[in-house]
């Protein structure tokens, strides 16, 4: 499996750069950097290229309805030019909540918009005339559709590093997972459970394995973990923020009945749980969500515990069909010594 370093978009970035440079000379294969309703993560993510030599750079990930296809085609040629071909472009369609509520853009077909997406950012780096009649993307704008009747078709100026980025989608739901392993180079899944994911996700990534287009090649599973090697108080507190994080995923980041996250959670065999956690959440109870929430869960969706912890985890992502995992040590002093030990341990 592939080792990589996770930037969340709340880290400090200051410190965040100097672990990036650790971890690209202790020869991680990627750092990511995330986008929320934060900071970007393209500006961050040019930066880094900037400070670092052979690491990969992904970002996980940038929304689909912020920027146009073709914007975020530009994008990513950008920074895999100014990155020497290190970049690998993450893509998501969020939710309501963050669409609508902080840009003001109706969150609508979401499915149809990261496949016309794709298909707009390979034909772009391929340098063709954008072309498309889509349901969510219509190049060039026809009067019908508000455009003036005067675009034409148009092929990226400069010449890309590579004709073809790896494309990651961020994917929860059944239909998104099965499309997201029909079309994409990578899978990203939020709190994925090795012991308890095929219940989930099987199924769905089966009927896209089905579609795929052989020359696209296997399917890049890329989760994501914190980190914490040891115990006592350290692993108490790693254990702490993680439980409360997922806490606000499962409990807030959507209304009851539409949240994503939950439904992972209760598809996971957790129903109960995930219904607790929500309702206490969303009454106002953040440290009883918190509580709620099963020790497997917890446990089971992270890096934390001792040597021998860590490593069985580690080998139950391997036998769960996970190809990278990218950790988060968070703002400890001792991360980059935290990375190297779990260098060691799966070397």
């Amino acid at each position: 499996m592939r080792l990589g370093l996770a930037i969340d978009y709340a880290d400090d970035f200051a410190a965040a750069v100097q672990l990036a440079r650790g971890a690209d000379r202790l020869g991680l294969d990627l750092v990511s950097v995330a986008e929320a309703y934060s900071f970007d993560a393209v500006s961050r993510l040019g930066y880094l290229a900037a400070v670092t030599e052979r690491v990969g750079l992904a970002a996980t990930v940038l929304g689909a309805y912020t920027r146009s296809p073709a914007t975020l085609a530009m994008t990513a040629a950008g920074l895999d030019d100014v990155s020497g071909g290190r970049f690998e472009l993450g893509l998501g369609a969020s939710g309501p909540q963050v669409v609508e509520g902080f840009h003001g853009v109706p969150f609508a077909a979401p499915l149809t918009r990261l496949r016309e997406i794709v298909e707009v950012c390979r034909m772009v780096w391929r340098r063709e005339p954008a072309r498309l009649e889509g349901r969510t993307v219509r190049l060039p704008l026809p009067p019908e559709a508000g455009g003036t009747g005067l675009g034409k078709p148009l092929a990226l100026v400069n010449h890309p590093v590579r004709p073809r980025i790896p494309i990651a989608i961020a994917a929860l739901t059944p239909r998104s997972v099965a499309q997201t392993a029909e079309i994409a180079d990578g899978w990203l899944p939020a709190f994925f459970h090795p012991e308890h994911a095929s219940a989930m996700w099987a199924d769905a990534l089966a009927t896209g394995a089905a579609r795929r287009d052989p020359g696209l090649g296997p399917l890049d599973v890329h989760v994501q973990v914190p980190l914490r090697i040891g115990s006592g108080a350290a692993e108490r507190a790693a254990l702490a923020a993680h439980r409360a994080r997922l806490a606000l995923y499962v409990g807030g980041m959507g209304a009851r009945g539409r949240n994503f996250y939950a439904d992972v959670v209760a598809g996971f065999g957790f129903t109960d749980a995930a219904a607790e956690v929500q309702e206490r959440f969303l009454a106002g109870d953040r440290a009883g969500a918190a509580a709620a929430l099963p020790e497997d869960l917890v446990r089971g969706t992270s890096l934390i515990g001792d040597r021998a912890q860590v490593r069985d985890r580690w080998a139950a992502f391997a036998d769960a069909g996970v190809t990278t995992v990218s950790v988060s040590p968070g703002g400890t002093a001792d991360a980059l010594d935290q990375l190297a030990t779990l260098r060691e341990l799966t070397a």
